[in-house]
């Protein structure tokens, strides 16, 4: 009995999905809550788990294709069901002009690659059921996007392409993309060069009929029986073929070493391309491995077709690390040399900008544009905090089985603040102050994509265990890539933590609509004045500065510093023991 995989409600606003790569095809065997297909919405990507274990038995919905929330996807099951029993129609015609000798071979050997031709008969048929070219399309990406930019061809005018095989990127506003080849053939002619922007429906390339390549490849009849030599199982097959095909030999003898020149050149690629970068390789993977140090030609990729994904960057990572940790054991010595300066791979080269960090620029820009912004700066004495925190981190962890950082500290003391000061949790629209009815806390996280910030909702209705657990949970799932849309929607104020890279504070920038946004410098130990017996003392305090951005069209400095002197009175007080919630 088989189990549909439906797709799942992704966000309150979703009402559809597009399916822009299938990891797994018809017949493969697949684990629970293992990755079957990746869902582009228009707000985020994220990959569709299986919720059984078993076998693929049937692709209900092909890439690029949209489909609405709670549409069946495929079917998984023991495997009895699947449909493989289609790929000898498929491949029989293919092979209707080889000799029939030659047919026990080349169905054989190419069953492999026509296999998804087999599972996704709407494409391959548009292809190559006759000689003209088919237009490859940019297809829709989300419901409110409309154009892309192509940020990289990853196949060149006249390299051969397989079906699904990805042609060039797609980058928009809200995500990057691959774009597979929707059928086997040449790539004739590229119609939209990097770095232009075009709609949706719009004609990126041109790819010729498959068949030819097909009809070619019975052709040079000797070449067939050399790559089954050194099978010694099929002896039969060797010596019936130089006996039934004497002519074609003789009546070809220049024709065979153009395709015996091709053949080789064609069929290296799918073993090298486990390897190969520009096949490959997301945008996304390309950040994180320029990030972590990782030479991606050292990286065996474990996706479809040898694709590198980011769990292979991250294992690279973790072993590099773990490699001078075990060569430095023996050698203590050499503790004493400075370590060698890491080399960025981006040094001396000239990068695109993803859509993602030109939708930044702009809005940033845009930010600055409309509003009148500036910065407050505060310094609050966090000793008794630090001590605090230092006092119940293990009793907190060992209940909630979260760390505990500064951060849900300064954020409960921020929401309380925005309570009493809701001006600076307001908007505005147009001549009004709109002022919310609670405070939906944006949270900044980097990312290999860039900045992005999810959003805890009703932060104010919250204790320090809940916004712990939340703020630790979208963090990790915002570097996933695993958000719902809503999950960074809705936000009325925005903490950005700078001071976990050592910051002492910068000036963040308000982006539009919210009207402020608080920065956190890095808690830092040095010396303050301290009041003992009524004198004056020196101290060993920890310190850290709050700076807070703000629209100052409708928040006055003195509304700023009010704010920020309700953080600095609770943060330097101290008395969280009620608000921990353990």
């Amino acid at each position: 009995m088989s189990t549909s995989v439906v797709l799942p409600a992704l966000g309150e606003s979703v009402t559809e999905g597009t399916v822009t790569r299938w990891l797994k095809q018809v017949g493969d065997t697949v684990q629970e809550d293992e990755g079957l297909l990746e869902i582009s919405t228009d707000k985020v990507d994220t990959e569709i788990p299986s919720p059984v274990s078993g076998v693929i038995e049937e692709i209900l919905v092909q890439e690029d294709e949209t489909v609405e929330v709670g549409a069946v996807l495929a079917k998984i099951g023991d495997g009895s069901g699947a449909a493989s029993s289609d790929d000898a129609p498929q491949s029989a015609p293919a092979q209707q002009e080889a000799a029939p000798a030659e047919e026990p071979a080349a169905p054989a050997e190419a069953a492999p690659a026509e296999q998804p031709a087999a599972e996704q008969p709407a494409p391959a048929s548009s292809g190559s059921d006759s000689g003209d070219s088919t237009e490859v399309k940019l297809p829709e990406l989300g419901e409110s996007v409309t154009e892309g930019t192509v940020t990289r061809w990853l196949k060149s005018v006249g390299d051969d392409v397989a079906v699904d095989e990805p042609l060039l990127e797609i980058s928009t506003d809200k995500v990057d993309t691959e774009i597979p080849s929707p059928v086997a053939g040449t790539l004739q002619e590229i119609l939209v060069q990097e770095d232009e922007t075009v709609e949706v429906g719009a004609a990126l390339a041109r790819i010729g009929s498959g068949a030819p390549a097909a009809s070619e490849a019975p052709a040079p009849a000797p070449e067939q029986p050399k790559a089954e030599e050194p099978k010694a199982e099929e002896p039969a097959p060797a010596p019936e073929k130089p006996a039934e095909q004497p002519a074609p030999a003789a009546e070809k003898p220049a024709a065979q070493p153009a395709p015996a020149a091709e053949k080789p050149a064609a069929q290296p690629a799918p073993a090298a391309s486990s390897n190969d970068e520009v096949t490959y390789v997301t945008p996304l993977v390309r950040r994180l491995a320029q990030q972590q140090g990782v030479d991606l030609a050292s990286v065996t990729g474990t996706g479809v077709g040898g694709r590198i994904r980011k769990e292979d960057v991250l294992k690279a990572a973790e072993a590099a690390k773990s490699a001078p940790a075990a060569e430095s054991a023996p050698a203590p010595a050499a503790a004493a040399s400075s370590a060698p300066v890491e080399v960025s791979p981006l040094r001396g080269t000239t990068q695109k900008m993803s859509r993602l960090r030109k939708v930044i620029a702009e809005r940033a820009v845009a930010s600055m544009q409309a509003t009148a912004q500036l910065t407050t700066v505060v310094e609050v004495d966090v000793t008794k905090l630090s001590a605090l925190r230092d006092r119940v981190k293990g009793d907190f962890q060992q209940k909630t089985g979260d760390k505990l950082s500064f951060l849900p500290f300064f954020a409960i003391a921020a929401v309380e603040a925005l309570k009493t000061y809701p001006i600076i949790n307001s908007t505005v629209e147009g001549d009004e102050i709109v002022y919310p009815s609670s405070e939906n806390i944006s949270i900044a996280v980097d990312t290999e994509r860039g900045l992005l910030t999810p959003v805890v909702k009703e932060a104010g209705d919250k204790n320090i265990a809940q916004l712990a657990r939340e703020i630790a949970d979208l963090a990790a799932r915002t570097r996933d890539n695993k958000l719902k849309p809503d999950e960074l929607a809705g936000g009325t104020f925005t903490l950005t933590n700078t001071g976990s890279r050592g910051a002492l504070f910068d000036t963040p920038i308000v982006f539009l609509p919210q009207s402020a946004i608080l920065g956190l410098g890095a808690v830092v130990k040095k010396p303050g004045v301290v009041s003992v017996d009524g004198k004056d003392a020196f101290a060993v305090r920890s310190y850290v500065y709050l700076a807070l951005s703000y629209d100052h069209r409708i928040i006055d400095g003195a509304d700023a510093a009010r704010f920020l002197g309700a953080v600095k009175t609770r943060l330097e007080a101290a008395q969280f023991e009620g608000d921990l919630g353990i």
